[in-house]
């Protein structure tokens, strides 16, 4: 039983503009975000990958990044694997799927250990993935509802291009989760950050945690997934915008008492793309990064 990396790259994007953001070449070699994800998740050991896509992005994706990814992978021995998220049994009008959780659902056929979660479009850093694979490989069977997270600080994840959403994040003295808020409409501000309401700014702890949607969870975790989605829509109360989202599922698990989720601090810088003007941004950061020699100009050279 290995150790899975499974990728969200379903979401539409709808804040980064013309194009589709999973997909921009940001690398100095044109390099995808992603590419470096992968690239650094198979470095941890990590042997299998699943990319959650929409059908309708697959034939693009395969050409600006899957195919090259999965020879990496084939040859480091790595399994490589697809699954699509769709709209199922939504509501006329509604025109994208139901969020991060679903989208873990869509690949559960393919998750028979534990596995860490990531988005397509976010750089976590090579140690992120190293510390996500070494709580995954010391996991007990016998606790199969101890996760964890990988945590950044608030103010090192904004965009200089507009708002964002923060799972926003309380840690107890052991490092443990507490509570996590999903937040939208954050922004930069001089003092480091704030949600911007009707009303105004609201400032936010730029200091503290919030978590990127990297999680390290266990087969279980997609049995309680399953059974929660039917109540989820059950309950919901815009069928054609609610979403059931990752951070809101493990908090109330986390609430309940059922999971514990310990969180690991990156040392490593996040970035990502949200808006289109971030790009400029992730790829000066590649640049620099290359420059260090943290990674080779070409990631993919001789495969």
């Amino acid at each position: 039983m290995g150790i899975t990396l499974v990728v969200l790259a379903a979401g539409i994007g709808s804040r980064y503009g013309a194009g589709i953001k999973q997909l921009a070449r940001v690398g100095p070699s044109g390099e995808i975000i992603m590419d470096y994800s992968v690239h650094d998740a198979v470095q941890a050991g990590f042997d299998r990958v699943v990319v959650i896509l929409r059908r309708d992005i697959y034939k693009d994706f395969c050409e600006a990044a899957g195919e090259r990814l999965e020879r990496l992978c084939r040859a480091k021995g790595v399994r490589w694997d697809y699954a699509f998220q769709d709209l199922g049994d939504a509501p006329q009008g509604r025109t994208k799927p139901w969020g991060t959780g679903q989208a873990v659902l869509s690949c559960k056929d393919l998750l028979d250990g534990p596995f860490a979660v990531i988005n397509a479009d976010d750089y976590y850093g090579k140690s992120a993935y190293k510390a996500a694979h070494d709580f995954l490989a010391a996991g007990d069977p016998q606790h199969p509802y101890r996760f964890a997270m990988t945590g950044f600080v608030l103010k090192n994840t904004l965009s200089e291009a507009g708002e964002v959403t923060r799972g926003l994040c309380a840690v107890d003295e052991s490092g443990h989760l507490t509570d996590i808020r999903e937040t939208r409409h954050i922004v930069k501000t001089p003092e480091g950050a704030a949600v911007n309401g009707p009303d105004g700014l609201h400032p936010l702890n730029g200091d503290g945690m919030v978590s990127m949607n990297m999680w390290m969870l266990t087969p279980a975790f997609v049995d309680k997934l399953e059974d929660g989605f039917g109540r989820f829509k059950a309950a919901m109360k815009d069928p054609l915008k609610d979403e059931y989202l990752l951070p809101e599922i493990v908090g109330r698990m986390v609430k309940s008492g059922l999971a514990s989720v310990q969180v690991l601090p990156s040392r490593d810088r996040w970035f990502g793309i949200t808006h289109h003007d971030d790009r400029d941004m992730v790829e000066a950061a590649f640049r620099e990064l290359v420059e260090k020699g943290e990674y080779p100009r070409d990631l993919f050279a001789g495969i």
